[in-house]
């Protein structure tokens, strides 16, 4: 029976993962340069905003109050048993600002635009779009990838403090209106206890993320056509499910390394 060689898999696949990161990077770079290069990308830009920012409000809406309000009432039954029940605004708000808020806005946009991303470009290049832009003279690169990057640099962030805020009014509705605590406490709190460095770093985290996300979405798209996998249409639901899964995957490691500074 003939054993595995097992130094040349680990080394194979220790330079197939060198060559996925180096890829990556080299499409990351050439996406942002296009951003400040590009000529019309302005009007493209706004319309992605529009599809990644406006349409996902209202998911980010009504995730972002039953968030707030699950944190209210699960920090009020902890907080109690310690006699630290007016603790709850700063509980919620720094909870928020700090990890739950960037974390799940860039999991629900990777859910409901990043897929829409991979998804897009994916239909685009193997029905030969792509190519037809190239045949044209027209930078694909720049014509597709750089509007999504741009706007997804500005959306997240404002989708971020849009979640932070409404979490924040969700645990206000669960902690002062329904389990009466003080209401001047509860702000109280939340004023001397959240600083500028926490809503910085959730920003950062939110701009990280934004860049995770809508790169890998967008390659996985645009590179649907070379996966061992499978071919057409098949091949472009295989990348979206790999842009969803690999940008959430992207999302909690970012999020581990960029704490790990922060604090």
């Amino acid at each position: 029976m003939a054993f595995p060689n097992i130094p040349a898999a680990v080394g194979g696949l220790t330079l197939r993962w060198i060559d996925a990161l180096g890829g990556f990077a080299l499409f990351l770079a050439a996406g942002l340069g296009h951003i400040f290069t590009s000529p019309k990308i302005l009007g493209r830009t706004l319309r992605q905003l529009y599809v990644i920012g406006a349409q996902s409000l209202f998911l980010i809406l009504l995730i972002g109050v039953f968030c707030g309000m699950v944190l209210g009432l699960q920090g009020y039954y902890t907080l109690v048993q310690f006699g630290s029940v007016g603790m709850l605004g700063s509980a919620i708000s720094l909870t928020l600002i700090r990890e739950l808020g960037p974390v799940l806005t860039a999991i629900m946009l990777t859910g409901r635009a990043g897929s829409a991303m991979a998804a897009e470009i994916g239909v685009m290049r193997i029905s030969d779009q792509i190519d037809a832009l190239d045949v044209m003279d027209i930078n694909s690169m720049a014509y597709l990838v750089s509007p999504r990057l741009a706007a997804s640099l500005i959306a997240f962030p404002l989708l971020t403090a849009i979640f932070d805020t409404i979490g924040i009014i969700g645990g206000y509705l669960t902690g002062v209106l329904m389990l009466n605590i003080n209401e001047g406490a509860y702000f109280y709190r939340i004023v001397h206890s959240v600083t500028l460095d926490d809503v910085l770093g959730g920003f950062i985290k939110s701009v990280v993320f934004a860049l995770c996300v809508a790169s890998v979405c967008c390659r996985q798209g645009y590179l649907a056509h070379l996966r061992r996998d499978s071919v057409g249409p098949e091949a472009v639901g295989n990348a979206t499910t790999s842009a969803v899964v690999v940008s959430c995957v992207l999302i909690l490691v970012a999020d581990y390394v960029l704490t790990s500074f922060l604090l």
